[in-house]
């Protein structure tokens, strides 16, 4: 990330650089092209300080992908930096890193502070295209004692060949830098291995960024082998990791997230379960009647009923090849720890839960799909709650072709067609195209999918919508070839 230099204009008013300002931690996932349709896998986390004036400071980030790149370095260790930023009117703004190469990152503020932002320094076919998230730390948390308890995590990547590799899992940290009650779900280019128990290590290495490294042993068969990671602490909750081992053909780069698990006394069970939880989920595989790896990406609504039984309607675009499945009925079994597992009409899922109806989900098939899901707001959801600013992201493209763009974005709920306008900043390998106009119609149901609809326009052409909430709703395309999960959140 950011180690491509290209002279782009990015000026825009400084009307709202008071927007970003305070501790920042990030996390990105992309992939560097050198030219044509290749590409490797890359990864960055790390953390800044803005002052609400501009100034970028106290910078540190790590990174890490395959090979050489145009700056003559694809791995960075803790790597300081400054930089500057700008914010407009419109709160869509960008951000210039000092740092080997430069650096060029568009992005859009959210209303709590956080941003999601997209790298735009790509050009001629040379460069890293990608996106990621923003968001506030609290400081008082960067200390191995501050992380402690229950915790789920999830992460998935590319190897040097670009297949695909999701684990998710979770563990207890006891706060002196041990990590136990080890379980995890692993899917290695469709090799699938259920692990019951291991056990690990973590610290925090500086307590002024935030910035710590944690280990994971081999896995069943040593089929990862031991996994290195280095993360930057958001909150005692909340961790943004990245695997630092070396990639190759046997170790993909992972990068990813650690939550901390809200576990009931005794346990979780079947009633931590209880309602609908809206997933989205991304793969990448050959598609039937493709020749070549596309993403495979998954939106839907599971709904379960405290006592083991569920309900899953889903839409799913592998490389512009649709379907939508309807009341899928099966069952579900939920351990102590966490650890999920549903039938679903012959399918296989594994979860591994955070809180109630929230969870990271991976499945046992050969696109590696996985991904997250997040408990949807009581009561029926219809227009209406798709209503106000927000700001958008393409997330995780598993493909070199994804529109990656980040933006900010109005709805007004009108019913029953309502009107989604806004502005993309999109990052290409070819070069950035910023300030792009975007624009889609949506109406959405709370029958017979509660929170489903349709939405059409410019904004992932033909597609389908899944809302949260009032503050945060998913879109998947079903008419584009190279379709990503996005993301709308206030």
């Amino acid at each position: 990330m950011f180690f491509s230099l290209v002279f782009v204009s990015t000026a825009r008013a400084q009307v709202n650089n008071a927007q970003l300002k305070g501790d920042y931690a990030f996390s990105f996932n992309g992939m560097t092209t050198g030219g044509g349709s290749a590409s490797t896998p890359f990864a960055a986390v790390g953390r800044f300080t803005a002052d609400g004036a501009g100034n970028l400071t106290n910078g540190e980030l790590d990174s890490n992908g395959v090979g050489v790149s145009l700056a003559g370095v694809e791995k960075a260790v803790a790597l300081a930096f400054t930089g500057s930023y700008s914010i407009g009117a419109d709160h869509r703004g960008v951000i210039n890193l000092n740092i080997p190469g430069g650096g060029i990152l568009a992005f859009a503020m959210m209303a709590n502070g956080n941003a999601k932002f997209v790298e735009v320094d790509a050009s001629g076919g040379h460069g890293t295209v990608g996106s990621g998230s923003i968001e506030k730390v609290d400081t008082t948390t960067f200390n191995t004692a501050r992380i402690t308890g229950d915790y789920a995590f999830g992460a998935a990547g590319l190897d040097q060949s670009n297949n695909r590799t999701a684990i998710a899992g979770r563990f207890t940290a006891n706060g002196a830098g041990v990590l136990s009650n080890g379980a995890a779900d692993e899917n290695m280019s469709g090799r699938f291995t259920t692990l019951n128990l291991f056990s690990g290590t973590y610290m925090v290495t500086d307590t002024s960024t935030g910035r710590g490294v944690m280990n994971l042993p081999p896995l069943v068969g040593g089929a990862l082998q031991s996994l290195d990671f280095v993360f930057y602490v958001v909150n005692g909750g909340k961790l943004f990791a990245m695997e630092s081992d070396a990639v190759s053909p046997l170790t993909p780069l992972l990068s990813g997230t650690v939550l901390q698990q809200q576990t009931p006394v005794g346990g979780f069970s079947s009633s931590a379960l209880n309602g609908n939880t809206v997933m989205y989920l991304t793969g990448r595989t050959i598609c039937p009647g493709g020749a070549n790896a596309a993403p495979n990406v998954i939106a839907g609504l599971l709904s379960t009923n405290g006592i083991g039984v569920a309900n899953l309607t889903y839409d799913q675009n592998c490389g512009g090849g649709s379907s939508s499945v309807t009341g899928l009925s099966g069952t579900y079994n939920i351990s102590g720890n966490g650890r999920s597992v549903f039938q679903l009409g012959g399918a296989y899922v594994a979860a591994y839960l955070v809180r109630a109806n929230e969870a990271f989900f991976i499945v046992p098939d050969s696109s590696v799909l996985f991904g997250f899901g997040e408990a949807q707001t009581a009561g029926a959801v219809t227009n209406s709650a798709v209503a106000g600013s927000y700001a958008g992201l393409a997330t995780t493209a598993a493909a070199l072709g994804v529109t990656i763009f980040s933006g900010e974005f109005t709805a007004d709920g009108a019913s029953p067609t309502g009107n989604l306008s806004g502005t993309e900043d999109i990052g290409a390998p070819s070069g950035p195209s910023l300030g792009v106009a975007a624009n889609a119609t949506y109406s959405i149901s709370s029958t017979p999918t509660n929170g489903r609809g349709s939405i059409t326009g410019t904004i992932g052409g033909s597609g389908v919508i899944y809302v949260v909430s009032a503050s945060k709703f998913v879109v998947v395309s079903l008419s584009d070839s190279n379709p990503a999960v996005l993301i709308f959140e206030q």
